[in-house]
């Protein structure tokens, strides 16, 4: 009875015939669901600015970001941490993902793996996690044991707790330095919050490490200047990041790359500032891995 009376578990007046419905017609009902997430994100942003301010402040001073949640939740979590690595050049360590029932559940679900908040909490603390660390926590009901658990682990030691669910008033949010309800309204298949719950949450987990990564100097303009170049794909794109930022041509920027190991940043700098691969590196930790302040730092250097 309590979970019935979840927004998230709230039958939806919309979608009451879906099982006499057109394809169509079940499409237009599904689309304009979606287009109600984007506000009910919006509203969120202050709390979502704050998880922001406060991770970048932790992963600055070396601290990590941990993404707690089971099934679809934790899932939204793997696929937000998995692309930091090659976007952004952090290491596998910086943006993690703890999952119920382990990395195995991403693939198939594991029941009952979510149930005890004994488990949410072993599972973080296996992490060594300190309190220059940062925990979201991912559960759309906004009670799902697993995550509440590894909050109240991380409160214990300190870290910074997050907590991102699609009901007011959430249990979890109890657990939160942060508290995060994007409230999108009932499912069109009722109770499927992998459906308008799960969109809001990766919409706001993009966020969360895009905008963080921003300001940790990893993009100049809006061009990922730490992009990982370990494949054919990414090395093309690293080429045209150089070219479009410095003017050169594509035999200037694929002989730069290869001086610098294919590091994207290094390679603007030689370019911009006129100065040689380990200049470059000097420029960059000089002004704490920002582009455009390594640029400036070159140039002075020159006078």
């Amino acid at each position: 009875m309590e979970l019935a009376k979840l927004t998230t578990e709230q039958r939806n007046e919309t979608s009451m015939a879906l099982d006499q419905m057109s394809t169509m017609e079940i499409l237009n009902v599904i689309n304009d669901e979606d287009k109600k997430i984007a506000t009910a994100v919006e509203t969120a942003l202050p709390k979502v600015n704050d998880a922001i301010e406060h991770t970048y402040r932790a992963l600055k001073q070396g601290g990590r970001l941990f993404y707690v949640g089971a099934g679809t939740s934790g899932r939204l979590g793997v696929v937000d941490a998995s692309e930091c690595p090659p976007t952004f050049m952090t290491s596998h360590d910086t943006v993690q993902t703890v999952m119920a029932g382990g990395t195995g559940a991403f693939f198939k679900a594991v029941e009952g793996s979510e149930d005890e908040e004994s488990q949410g909490a072993s599972d973080t603390k296996a992490k060594m996690l300190t309190n220059k660390d940062v925990v979201v926590g991912i559960t759309a009901s906004g009670r799902t044991p697993y995550p509440i658990g590894a909050l109240k682990y991380a409160r214990e030691v300190g870290a910074y707790s997050v907590s991102l669910s699609c009901n007011d008033h959430s249990i979890i949010s109890q657990f939160a330095d942060t508290e995060i309800e994007v409230i999108v309204g009932p499912e069109v298949l009722t109770g499927s919050t992998r459906m308008k719950a799960a969109t809001a949450h990766k919409m706001i987990l993009n966020m969360i490490s895009t905008t963080t990564m921003i300001k940790l100097g990893k993009v100049y303009e809006n061009l990922m200047v730490d992009v990982h170049a370990s494949n054919y794909k990414l090395m093309q794109r690293a080429r045209r990041i150089i070219m479009e930022i410095t003017g050169v041509d594509y035999d200037v920027a694929d002989r730069t790359l290869a001086l610098t190991n294919n590091q994207v940043k290094p390679s603007i700098v030689m370019i911009k500032g006129g100065v040689t691969y380990k200049e470059a590196e000097q420029a960059i930790e000089k002004s704490n891995g920002y582009v455009r302040d390594a640029i400036a730092y070159a140039l002075n250097s020159n006078v």
